[in-house]
């Protein structure tokens, strides 16, 4: 309506002018509702194509869209195996912190198992402690042994001298007597050092190999008993939430709930544009929303990303061949907005319906001269007209209340 009243301006007003005091023709003589239509079909015909492509060079060049909203994600509340409920701590739609603890799960299989593992690790330090006795044993072991050793050696080493000086006094059946004994003495010291040597294979090797065996069973034995405790992983509000004591929870089939995080949804908002539009469409332009849950307000926007994908093309591989008949919706261009100033969107819930507007803006180009006189004129006429479509959403942000509460008919 009001491309058509401006257009008519120029087309229409012109037509009617010429005939009135050129022509001489009046309204009600020979202007009347049977013959306007002849008599102003110039400018009729005019305003009408006119009106036409005034409407597709605004809806080109400053798109918009019905089809906006804040997109938030949720978190489900889930255990990372099955289990029956022992504790809930929270309550449906309680704010929580992240780490804090929402509700536990039986853990008295788990638990036997952690003291299980803990007493194995105990016990694998008292064989350390006990093996430290039995090194200290067996150095002394070692010691008397060398000194049985040294002993036997030296009795040898007399014998032998006073068999040099006379060889009556000793019988060789002493010296061989002697000579087993040194014998006998070193074998001796060799087990004694070859125990000792044993001792500290088992401190040094097979005891810490135990030992961090050990501790991996008991981390996993702990692990496993962590799962049974299930905490918030962010900061946000607990919905959905009606666990008691006693119900099965499962990760696969049965979530607890829903943890709406705080971080996610505020400030941003997501519009679906028409393809027709993404050759227009930029990181940077200046756009405009207005939400139902902020009537008669218009929030000035910036456009910060564009998906440079359409969400419908998308598919995943089966054992069927893609048919491109079979992808029916167009689909829409995802394009990420948000606030000029921070607070503007203060007070819009995440997940609210709104209608953008985009506007194209073509100044730095035009002063730069890059499209020459009559693009420059064109392109400053494509800019004027983002007014209209400024206007138009205004009168949407007036009209949605009355369109939602009065004639929905809800």
């Amino acid at each position: 309506m009001i491309e058509f009243f401006l257009c008519s301006l120029v087309t229409i007003l012109p037509d009617y002018l010429y005939r009135r005091y050129k022509q001489g023709k009046r309204f009600g003589y020979e202007i009347t509702f049977l013959t306007v239509w002849y008599e102003l079909r110039w400018g009729i015909t005019s305003a009408l194509m006119l009106t036409i492509a005034l409407i597709t060079l605004v809806f080109f060049y400053h798109p918009t869209t019905s089809n906006t909203l804040s997109l938030f994600r949720t978190v489900s509340i889930l255990p990372e195996t099955n289990g029956r409920v022992e504790r809930v701590l929270v309550e449906n739609n309680q704010r929580v912190q992240a780490g804090d603890l929402i509700f536990t799960m039986d853990a008295s299989t788990e638990q036997a198992e952690v003291d299980t593992a803990q007493a194995e690790v105990e016990e694998i330090d008292a064989q350390i402690e006990l093996a430290d006795s039995e090194l200290l044993a067996a150095e002394a072991a070692i010691t008397q042994a060398q000194g049985a050793y040294d002993q036997s050696v030296q009795e040898l080493e007399r014998t032998l001298e006073l068999q040099r000086r006379n060889s009556d006094v000793v019988t060789e059946r002493e010296i061989e007597t002697r000579q087993s004994q040194v014998i006998v003495r070193r074998g001796q010291l060799d087990e004694a050092t070859a125990n000792r040597d044993i001792v500290q294979k088992r401190i040094s090797v097979s005891l810490p190999a135990q030992r961090a065996s050990a501790i991996a069973r008991l981390n996993q034995a702990q692990s496993e008993y962590n799962k049974k405790f299930v905490y918030a992983g962010v900061d946000g509000i607990v919905t959905q939430f009606v666990l008691q004591p006693g119900d099965i929870v499962n990760p696969i089939l049965r979530p607890a709930g829903i943890l709406v995080p705080d971080s996610t949804g505020r400030g941003r908002f997501q519009a679906g544009f028409g393809q027709i539009t993404a050759s227009v469409i930029r990181v940077g332009m200046a756009a405009e929303i207005t939400c139902a849950s902020r009537p008669f307000e218009v929030i000035p926007m910036v456009v910060i990303d564009k998906q440079d994908f359409v969400s419908s093309g998308q598919f995943r591989p089966t054992d069927q061949l893609i048919d491109a008949q079979d992808v029916s919706a167009p689909g829409t261009l995802l394009v990420t907005m948000e606030p000029l100033y921070a607070m503007d969107t203060a007070g819009i819930p995440p997940g609210s319906k709104c209608i953008a507007n985009a506007y194209s803006n073509y100044g730095e180009q035009i002063k730069a001269g890059e499209f020459g006189f009559w693009g420059g004129l064109y392109y400053h006429m494509v800019d004027a007209t983002s007014i209209m479509h400024a206007l138009i959403l205004r009168f949407q942000a007036l009209a949605f209340p009355v369109k939602t509460l009065v004639l929905s008919g809800h």
